[in-house]
């Protein structure tokens, strides 16, 4: 049985990399979890024959990699009819094949065993997320054997799919357990050499699976002593240590580079949180961003809490529970394709555009149908009756269309109109306009002090944002006297100055104060307020929310990606390390051997990212043509998670 151990990373090369040849990273993961779902034989679109009735047993880990990717419909597509979760009481189906998904931990080992000595199925098909050891597989043979399970398990893989893909061209390592890779984590003053590589091998251990479902070996790149740089380091010994073992290499007919990437091979950027604490805490303007940054959505799915007025009972008014409702926010939803980077009020315009068209063609099928119904001898109705079953006709055709319409309005009208009840109650338009204008020293036209007084303006946690930017971004910090007098400001607007207090200490050791990280100068230009969403037929009051129109500007991340990218000399970039796990001698140099622009990158962020860092460099690589680039971090956090632990790093 340990003999049927084999990667599936390796199956996939060769024709069927010359096919995908321009697979996102998305469908890449897609194409492999199918694959898996099909008992590990490539699945074929249009086959007609019945699938195979099975059930799907996984973990927490997988159920988050599977979430994003494959809907309950597509599952049952693939003959799933049950989908569990391992460590549930499960009863047992002995005439059905099990295909399990999970990570291969001690107590998920432990229960995959307990399974087979209770024979809960007729086969097993072990996957394991990320690679299983020897011993953990010695585990599983003995178990099988002493259950006289042998012939049961069909096969054992490993999957290498140990990351979370949210968007095409965006993933995160994971969403169980992320405090263990977390920013806090990786900053804590107290952590011991042994915890940090822990960390750091959690972290390399999700970029090699990445890079084996991409088929690619890249060139990294990363900034010295932080904690990028020993990602780096890990990450090129792990992939060297994979080509120099060509029997058993995951990158195995990958030597002309295929797969997604033409003939060149990818760029790997890795930066590291610290490089820039102000755009995690940025308060930001569009669609996307807003809702991760207001609302609770993760891994694409948004949970909103609906009250649904007042209820009109004898006893008097009182407030009807509040329905929860969650909407999935995905690549086929075509509206929030095309919205998921605009500004709000764009976003707010759109939907009513949308209401409108959907509108008319509702009228349009009434109209026809009312026709239809003409009666009597009315010679103009009979005529008009035959021109109008054509219409008719078709109109009956396009109404799953019509309906498919109509949800996707009313869902972004439910979520746009949540992000607009934050957007007023908090005025986060005026807190958006002031941190750009401090990111990019401009000229501020209202005192900071005057906000975080302003009682109306804002949560005490949207005031410490804006101060802990206007901090971060400071030429020249605050006197100690104006400190005082800021922190006392904060005190009454009720801030909690933990998180200040970590990031003094972070701006002291990392000598920033002399050379600041510059956020380019830009500048948000109110239009005016939107004179079409302000019409009184609008689903949106948007009376006293400025429209902000967003100049693009490279954010630190993208700068540094540019420079990478182009093989541009700059000092912010210049002493970046290089490694070329290609190379057999590893040599260390910041010196690149390849002179050629790169067509495609991935950007990592050890420590944590946002929509807003992705956002913007998908504006800079809309600019430059035939490039790709792929946005990945350790986790993905919004402020309030941020800021939760920055506040945890300063607690005296």
């Amino acid at each position: 049985m340990i003999g049927l151990r084999s990667p599936a990373g390796q199956c996939m090369v060769g024709a069927k990399m010359a096919a995908a040849s321009a697979a996102s990273i998305r469908e890449r993961q897609t194409v492999a979890l199918k694959r898996m779902l099909n008992f590990n034989v490539p699945h074929i679109k249009n086959s007609t024959g019945e699938p195979v009735w099975k059930v799907l047993i996984y973990d927490r880990f997988g159920q988050d990699i599977i979430s994003p990717l494959l809907s309950v419909k597509e599952l049952r597509d693939m003959g799933i009819t049950l989908h569990l979760l391992l460590h549930s009481d499960r009863d047992p189906i002995p005439d059905v094949p099990a295909v399990y998904f999970v990570m291969p931990t001690e107590e998920n080992i432990d229960r995959m065993c307990q399974d087979l000595r209770n024979q809960l199925y007729e086969s097993y098909y072990l996957n394991f997320i990320s690679a299983i050891s020897r011993s953990k597989l010695e585990d599983i043979a003995n178990a099988a054997l002493a259950a006289s399970a042998v012939t049961q398990v069909a096969k054992v893989f490993d999957q290498y799919l140990n990351f979370i893909t949210l968007e095409d061209d965006m993933f995160v390592l994971c969403n169980q357990n992320k405090e263990l890779v977390s920013y806090r984590a990786i900053n804590r003053p107290d952590i011991t050499d042994t915890e940090m590589e822990t960390v750091m091998d959690t972290i390399v251990d999700s970029l090699f699976c990445f890079f084996v479902t991409l088929g690619a070996v890249p060139i990294i790149r990363c900034s010295r002593g932080t904690a990028a740089e020993m990602v780096a380091v890990k990450l090129d010994k792990k992939l060297r240590e994979n080509l120099r073992d060509a029997r058993n290499s995951l990158f195995t007919g990958d030597t002309l580079g295929a797969g997604q990437f033409s003939f060149q091979r990818p760029l790997l950027v890795l930066v590291d949180r610290n490089i820039d604490l102000a755009t995690p805490l940025h308060h930001t303007w569009t669609y996307q961003a807003l809702v991760h940054d207001v609302l609770d959505f993760h891994l694409n799915r948004v949970n909103l809490e609906e009250s649904s007025g007042v209820e009109n009972s004898p006893a008097g008014a009182r407030p009807k529970r509040k329905n929860k409702k969650s909407y999935d926010l995905t690549p086929v939803d075509k509206f929030w394709q095309k919205h998921k980077g605009s500004p709000f009020p764009e976003v707010a315009e759109s939907v009513q555009q949308e209401l409108e068209s959907y509108r008319a063609q509702e009228d349009e099928v009434k109209r026809l149908k009312s026709i239809m119904g003409l009666e009597g001898e009315d010679e103009g109705a009979i005529s008009m009756l035959s021109d109008n079953t054509a219409k008719l006709t078709s109109a009956v055709s396009s109404l799953p269309e019509l309906l498919e319409k109509k949800r996707l309005i009313d869902l972004h009208t439910n979520v746009a109109t949540a992000v607009l009840e934050h957007i007023k109650a908090r005025k986060l338009d005026v807190y958006f306009e002031y941190e750009e204008k401090i990111m990019s020293k401009t000229t501020l036209d209202k005192s900071l002090l005057d906000i975080i007084s302003d009682p109306d303006a804002g949560t005490p946690e949207d005031k410490m944002r804006l101060f802990l930017i206007y901090y971060i971004s400071a030429q020249q910090a605050p006197s100690e006297a104006d400190l005082e007098q800021y922190k006392k400001a904060l005190t009454d607007a009720g801030c909690n100055l933990n998180p200040l207090q970590y990031i003094k200490q972070w701006k002291a050791f990392a000598k920033m104060a002399s050379a600041p990280t510059s956020y380019g100068n830009t500048t948000t230009k109110p239009m005016g307020l939107l004179s079409r969403v302000m019409n009184t037929g609008s689903q949106f009051v948007m009376e006293g929310v400025k429209n902000l129109v967003l100049k693009q500007q490279n954010l630190p991340v993208t700068r540094i990606l540019d420079n990478l990218m182009e093989m541009k000399s700059n000092p912010e970039t210049d002493d970046y390390r290089y490694f070329d796990p290609k190379m057999l001698r590893g040599n260390d140099s910041s010196v690149p051997r390849n002179k050629n622009p790169f067509q495609e990158a991935i950007v990592f962020v050890v420590g944590g990212g946002n929509y807003i860092e992705y956002q913007n460099l998908i504006d800079y690589i809309k600019g430059k043509q035939g490039k790709h680039i792929l946005y990945g971090c350790s986790e993905l956090f919004n402020a309030t998670q941020f800021i939760k632990q920055l506040s945890q790093l300063g607690q005296k």
